[in-house]
């Protein structure tokens, strides 16, 4: 299977300090990976470089097209979805029209598919987006980003601050987007989502990737568990 997403020796800045120091990655058609590592390892910063909102250099290919470089719009209309961590609905627009305003022509994902996948969006499609809670507001971004068509999806913490029933729901639309063939890169800190998926697992340190491998196979590594990973919140059982 050729690789959807492949990233080679990418290195990226903040100004003058380098936070990414030589990044491999590589995403299948349909597959989903979680990015874990501690905090500051270079994770959000691989995520805005890859939506190219970081200068940055290096290879990175979408679909055998280069796109270190490209404007973040049309990294998007190329068919890559972001769903950052800090949600960015907006809070003075309704549910529904935050929905519409995400709305690409000819998309695989209507608004009917959107309250199919979180009911409680049309519930509450007249409530504007500042009124939601978090986890309503984090169904609101996937669901708004979905709505732009992406066969991949970037969505860095997911389950960041949810309560545990709210988790699963998002835990379980996740994987209805991956049986229709969209292709994640989630970024976590505790692999609670990436567990229920069953999702390949890159480790990041140091601004570079320090492990890749299945889920299942994360505990058998003792090392990267002491020195990468915080062994107390990261959802692994050893």
């Amino acid at each position: 299977m050729s690789a959807q997403l492949r990233i080679e020796d990418l290195r990226a800045w903040y100004g003058a300090a380098q936070v990414l120091h030589g990044v491999n990655l590589c995403i299948d058609e349909g597959e989903a990976v979680a990015l874990a590592g501690r905090n500051g390892s270079g994770r959000s910063t691989l995520a805005k470089a890859i939506m190219g909102l970081v200068r940055c250099a290096g290879d990175m290919r979408y679909r055998d097209v280069r796109i270190v470089g490209l404007r973040p719009h049309r990294i998007a209309r190329l068919g890559i979805g972001y769903v950052p961590e800090t949600r960015d609905v907006f809070p003075a627009l309704t549910v529904r029209e935050n929905l519409v305003l995400g709305e690409r022509k000819g998309t695989r994902f209507t608004l009917d598919d959107a309250y199919r996948l979180f009911p409680v969006l049309e519930e509450r499609a007249s409530v504007k987006a500042g009124a939601l809670s978090g986890g309503e507001q984090q169904m609101l971004a996937l669901a708004r980003t979905l709505a732009g068509d992406p066969s991949l999806v970037v969505i860095d913490e997911p389950g960041e601050g949810l309560a545990p029933q709210v988790l699963t729901q998002v835990a379980a639309c996740l994987a209805t987007l991956r049986e229709r063939g969209v292709a994640m890169l989630l970024i976590e800190e505790r692999l609670t989502i990436a567990r229920m998926l069953d999702a390949r697992v890159a480790v990041m340190g140091h601004g570079a990737i320090q492990f890749d491998g299945p889920f299942a196979s994360v505990a058998e590594h003792g090392h990267v568990m002491r020195e990468w990973l915080a062994v107390g919140d990261s959802g692994v059982s050893s």
